[in-house]
């Protein structure tokens, strides 16, 4: 039990960006200024973050308290009525976090991650600490069992029983393949060599993606101690954690979490007295996407040009410096000590047959939370978007999900039934990816979608390969001229095959994967694809060559102010008479609509 009040501020970059450094400095004002004495710290991401800033409250004997929503501006005052009159302040409360007792009036008070929707569905086993410990106090991570299971592997097991209990969780790859892990293990343990490597892939450079950085900045000797086990099963001393240098965050709480490691011999020489040696360096990513395929990434860390190559040989056998490497991404090795822990059974008791545990989803787009939410293998989704991410903002209609990444693809509201693993996603032409969701309305172009995405990979193409380099090339140019309203008939059929050629030539899965958008906006929306060619019409009304501003000629005065406001002078009319507006002119900048009281004027789409 806390023998004094606690109060914990979120400060993972979420809230960082939503101002929690600015509520940390007015929370130690406040207790300053009341001469509270209360310990404040802070932690990572819990998930939710259309809440933060997030600030929890401990008092002793009572359930933690967690806020939503704080400001700069309130929060002094919701620190001292908790803490001095035990009063909660109901506007910013979003719930109560374990046992004790709350003042009778408080009673009520959903529990925060059984009553909250958001959580309702979620099982944390990856996210287990994240926003639950200080990730630059070691001691905090050890009192949660931390490397408690480093500790059984290299005291109780040998190398091949470690392998076999990680083989039988069923735990797959969570960085997009899904191959089997300890498969991946074995081949590494028994390959060749005087000297192998554990490689961590935290390169997550997918539009809309933060599950590798938010389990860095919350929770980084979790995927530290992960990647000892592995070091220990397959006969590593030494690792390296491949994280982008726009992650400063991740990588200064990294680099820490490694120095204190060290003090507490929990890695370097001998670890807990043992003849096991494990070493971890941080290596910041060059900032290219292509260096998230691994032998790219390999090849960065070895000071070259990230490039993929040609498999086989495959990494197990000749990767990091021509040696044996062990290559995960970070969700991958935080799962780990959980398997080691709980066991292989309890593990793959959770989710399905072939894909086996929890996966952690970056949630963004139109939805009504955003966030990081871990859920179970099988879960719909369905359930993910409307259960657990609220559905979509202002009460709106689904369009589509992009699962997977600008590497996946776009699934519509007949497949909402899907549900959430490898091979279902893969079925319907998306890919799990490291775990990016993006949510779509109504309000989305679908062929806009498929030229954003594409454009995303064409300038990450890293260039070696023809299929990539130029068939993405020519692809984007399609795209490019259908949104603009210079669409041919024969566009939709060249995209088709231009797409499949690619997947089936490219050297690397990222230009494998790159036509995914493509093809499955054309699977599933190719009567949107039509309408831009055939009516020169954007449903959608997104894309601006296609938008075309009339006026009512019922409704208009001629007051001229649409005239007058106009920055290109493409209005014409005397005053109170009918206006027009010259189409070819027109820059759709939507400024007439503005300025016309009488609402005479509409975009066309």
């Amino acid at each position: 039990m806390t023998a004094k009040p606690k109060i914990v501020v979120g400060l993972g970059t979420c809230g960082i960006a939503a101002g929690g450094r600015e509520v940390y400095k007015a929370i130690e004002k406040a207790l300053t200024d009341n001469s509270i004495d209360a310990e404040l710290t802070q932690t990572g991401c819990i998930g939710a973050c259309e809440n933060e800033v997030l600030v929890d409250i401990v008092k002793p004997g009572q359930p933690r308290i967690s806020y939503g929503k704080v400001t700069e501006e309130k929060i002094g005052e919701v620190i001292t009525n908790h803490l001095l009159n035990d009063k909660i302040d109901r506007e910013f409360a979003l719930g109560k976090i374990g046992e004790g007792e709350l003042p009778a009036e408080y009673d009520d008070l959903p529990n925060f991650f059984v009553d909250l929707p958001f959580y309702e569905k979620q099982v944390r086993l990856c996210l287990r600490n994240c926003g639950f410990i200080n990730p630059e106090v070691i001691d905090e991570y050890v009192e949660r069992d931390g490397y408690e299971a480093l500790k059984k592997v290299i005291t109780e097991m040998k190398p091949e029983e470690v392998v076999d209990v990680v083989k039988k969780s069923g735990l797959r790859g969570r960085g997009g393949g899904g191959f089997s892990t300890g498969l991946k293990w074995e081949f590494t343990m028994k390959a060749v060599g005087d000297k192998k490597y554990v490689v961590c892939n935290a390169d997550e450079g997918d539009p809309g993606a933060f599950m590798d950085r938010s389990i860095l900045e919350g929770d980084p000797h979790s995927v530290m101690e992960g990647m000892a086990i592995a070091g220990y099963a397959v006969g590593a001393d030494e690792g390296y954690v491949y994280c982008r240098a726009e992650y400063p965050l991740a990588v200064k709480r990294l680099k820490l979490a490694i120095e204190q490691a060290k003090e507490k011999n929990l890695l370097g020489e001998n670890i807990m007295g043992t003849d096991f040696s494990f070493d971890l360096k941080v290596k910041e990513g060059a900032g290219a996407f292509v260096c998230g395929e691994e032998t790219a990434l390999l090849m960065s860390i070895e000071g070259k040009r990230g490039m993929p190559r040609p498999r086989p040989p495959f990494p197990a056998n000749e990767g990091l410096f021509a040696k044996p490497t062990c290559l995960n991404n970070v969700e991958t090795f935080a799962n780990v000590p959980v398997v080691i822990l709980d066991g292989p059974d309890k593990f793959a008791s959770i989710g399905t047959e072939g894909s086996k545990g929890t996966k952690v989803f970056a949630l963004t787009g139109s939805i009504n939370r955003t966030g990081l939410a871990e859920v179970p293998m099988g879960i719909t989704l369905k359930e993910v978007v409307f259960d657990v991410a609220g559905g979509i903002i202002d009460d709106g209609k689904f369009k589509a999900v992009q699962a997977g990444g600008p590497s996946g693809g776009c699934i519509p509201e007949d497949l909402l039934h899907l549900p959430i693993d490898y091979d279902s996603l893969t079925g319907a032409g998306a890919m799990m990816g490291s775990g990016g969701l993006v949510v779509m309305g109504e309000d989305t172009c679908m062929v806009d979608i498929a030229r954003y995405f594409l454009t995303f990979t064409q300038s990450e193409s890293c260039g070696k390969c023809t299929p990539c380099r130029e068939g993405t090339k020519r692809m984007l140019e399609i795209l490019q001229r259908i949104v603009a309203g210079e669409g041919e008939p024969e566009d939709i059929e060249k995209l088709k095959t231009l797409g499949e050629a690619i997947k089936d030539t490219a050297l690397c899965g990222l230009g494998q994967t790159a036509p995914n958008p493509v093809l499955t906006t054309l699977r599933y929306f190719q009567d949107e694809y039509e309408k831009h060619i055939f009516d020169k019409r954007c449903v959608a009304g997104i894309c601006v060559d296609l938008m075309v501003y009339l006026i009512d000629a019922e409704l208009c005065n001629g007051c001229g102010r649409c005239r007058k406001a106009c920055p290109v002078g493409a209005v014409s009319g005397e005053k109170k008479e009918l206006h027009t507006i010259d189409t070819e002119t027109c820059i759709k900048c939507g400024v007439c609509v503005e300025k016309c009281k009488q609402e005479a004027i509409s975009l066309q789409s």
